[in-house]
């Protein structure tokens, strides 16, 4: 018989990139007395990853639990990127309902529409929290309007409609349930919670059934799984069967040997959990998202909804350059292999496989972000390696058409640069598909673009703006191939010759387009310094000094003027790469390279 636990909530926050998920847990844990009074602690604690710290985003989604009123409430922070659509998806199986956090100027982005038509598939309650009532551009009754809108276009049903809005300011810690209240704290948001999202239910005397939902990985303990207890109890040293209902050929016996519930950001270790309980798992090196822990003697796997396929691949390679392994601690193929393999432990997006060569790997994941984040933690390892031009992923129909996937762009733009944004973007294959006005005098357009149509957009679109754009993308579907694109107008200035480069050289290099290094920097043959301002490829000798002669003096050298080179972060030189290029990536350098170094072969592989 089925039971609700009263003393659980079960929520997700949900939400667009920017609009205060985490800054509203914070305050969560602060208010429900997780922290100690005198207890220094740092903004946006739930983003415990570097690169999460430094961009601002939440890239995986993270469990916390807080008390109030004798209810636990298990939290978990969802990203907000489309890239890491795979994460919400597969959290929102865990919980009851979900905050849906909307900035109060913004409004609902298209994001905010993502992880919503998620939650309604669900048929999950949902609270909507209009965040930054602060600012003083903030617009809160047209963004309910907005919500109430996408609620309809998303066929909620009448119990969804009727959900409860509250108005805070996650950075001064408070809400309100009404515009008029004087705000004090969150307690209106906690009273909402308990009133509003349906305790989890289930039965205790059925047989065991714990869906897992995440992955967590650690170098002690190896894989953790995270998982909700739909059914029964699960126990320290109980005997389960680890099954998946999408495979049935995977039925194994194991025994549990660490069990843990989230309180505060810490793991606690328990003896036995029940119904509505979020746990964590270590012990059971062969668990992956999907898997259910059944009752040995009756076991029934729970259906786990499929996971987005990834969309555009890239080649990770062994670096082979002339400066090849003198900055990485990690530059073998068995390193390599080795961390890619470890990254699909956590990450149920990606794929990796194996090529015809034993030095390269495919790939594939939901975005260029989602492959740059993990390139981007590899450096820092100390992994060196190279990596190939992102490219999309084709599938074919049942009459052997060819079809891409497709991107709905949400550009936002002040009206002066819709025209340059339109042009830039029916030049890419992209086809307007609507146009508004907003409250503030820019321009919202809606493009349907093929994914190729936006690998290295990004950095061209904020220069055609002058950074005013927001561009957001969502996947969209497999639709058929809509012509070649031409990327990149112009070509690469390439080092004719190993050596330094000296002030000299690149003096004569500059007149020619955009420089990539400065004086005094190590290149080699087939490495690329800079961009053409034309469309063909230039080698170029920046290695050169003058010569001397009895009249000529080298310190005339001083007098001449550099422009400062332009120096590339990881996401431009993805972007910047063409076919016939490879990036360098090291801990400490990013160098962008020809395939084939040798210019003589390079031209003969040219005519073919």
């Amino acid at each position: 018989m089925k039971i609700k636990r009263e003393d659980i909530r079960n929520v997700a926050i949900i939400a667009h990139v920017d609009h205060g998920k985490t800054t509203l847990v914070d305050q969560l844990l602060r208010q429900s007395g997780v922290f100690r009074a005198n207890q220094e602690v740092q903004e946006r604690v739930m983003d415990s990853n570097d690169i999460e710290r430094e961009r601002g985003i939440t890239i995986l989604s993270k469990n916390t639990a807080v008390y109030y009123k004798d209810t636990k409430i298990n939290i978990i922070d969802t990203p907000g990127h489309a890239d890491f659509g795979g994460e919400v998806e597969r959290v929102l199986k865990m919980v009851d309902g979900v905050i849906l956090v909307v900035d109060a100027f913004e409004g609902a982005m298209p994001q905010t529409k993502f992880v919503l038509k998620k939650a309604l598939e669900l048929d999950l309650h949902v609270i909507v929290c209009i965040n930054k009532i602060d600012r003083p551009e903030a617009r809160p009754d047209e963004v309910i309007d907005e919500v109430l809108e996408l609620l309809m276009d998303l066929d909620a049903s009448d119990e969804q409609l009727d959900c409860p809005f509250l108005y805070a300011s996650a950075k001064a810690g408070h809400a309100v349930l009404d515009l008029n209240d004087t705000p004090e704290n969150m307690e209106p948001l906690f009273e909402t919670i308990l009133k509003y999202i349906p305790a989890p239910e289930g039965d205790p005397e059925a047989g065991t059934q714990v869906l897992i939902s995440t992955i967590d990985y650690n170098e002690y303990v190896g894989r953790i799984g995270v998982g909700k207890v739909d059914n029964g109890k699960i126990a320290v040293n109980q005997e389960v069967m680890l099954m998946n209902h999408h495979d049935p050929s995977k039925k194994k016996k194991v025994k549990i040997s660490k069990l843990y519930e989230f309180e505060g950001l810490n793991k606690v270790e328990v003896q036995e959990a029940g119904i509505g309980s979020i746990v964590a798992i270590s012990g059971i090196p062969e668990i992956h998202i999907g898997d259910t822990l059944c009752d040995v003697e009756n076991p029934e796997p729970i259906p786990f909804q499929k996971i987005s396929e990834p969309t555009i691949a890239m080649h990770f390679m062994v670096n082979d350059s002339p400066l090849a392994g003198q900055e990485g601690k990690f530059v073998t193929s068995r390193h390599l292999r080795e961390r890619l393999m470890r990254e699909l432990n956590t990450d149920v997006s990606l794929r990796v496989e194996d090529t015809d060569s034993p030095d390269c790997f495919k790939v594939s994941g939901r975005g260029e972000l989602h492959l740059s984040v993990l390139i981007e933690n590899m450096r820092r390892e100390g992994y060196e390696f190279a990596v190939s031009k992102a490219e999309v992923l084709y599938k074919e129909d049942e009459r052997g058409k060819l079809l891409e996937p497709m991107e709905l762009a949400y550009i936002d733009v002040p009206e002066e640069f819709s025209g340059t944004v339109i042009q830039k973007m029916s030049e890419r294959k992209g086809s307007l598909q609507g146009m508004s006005t907003g409250s503030d005098g820019s321009t919202r357009l809606e493009f349907e673009i093929p994914a190729r149509g936006l690998i290295g957009f990004r950095g061209e679109f904020m220069t055609s703006t002058k950074g005013t754009g927001i561009l957001n993308t969502s996947f969209d579907d497999y639709a058929p191939y809509k012509g070649d694109i031409q990327y990149r107008k112009q070509g690469s200035l390439i080092a004719f010759e190993a050596g330094e480069s000296v002030t000299y050289g690149l003096f004569a290099a500059q007149e020619r387009g955009t420089l990539f290094i400065g004086p005094g920097e190590r290149v080699y043959a087939g490495m690329v310094i800079g961009q053409n301002g034309k469309a063909e490829d230039i080698e170029l000798n920046v290695c050169k000094t003058k010569h001397l002669t009895n009249t000529r003096s080298s310190s005339a050298d001083d007098a001449l003027k550099l422009t400062p080179p332009k120096v590339l972060s990881l996401e431009q030189a993805l972007e910047f790469i063409d076919n016939d290029e490879l990036l360098e990536i090291t801990p400490t350098s990013l160098r962008i390279r020809k395939k084939i170094l040798d210019s003589r072969l390079r031209k003969r592989a040219n005519l073919k």
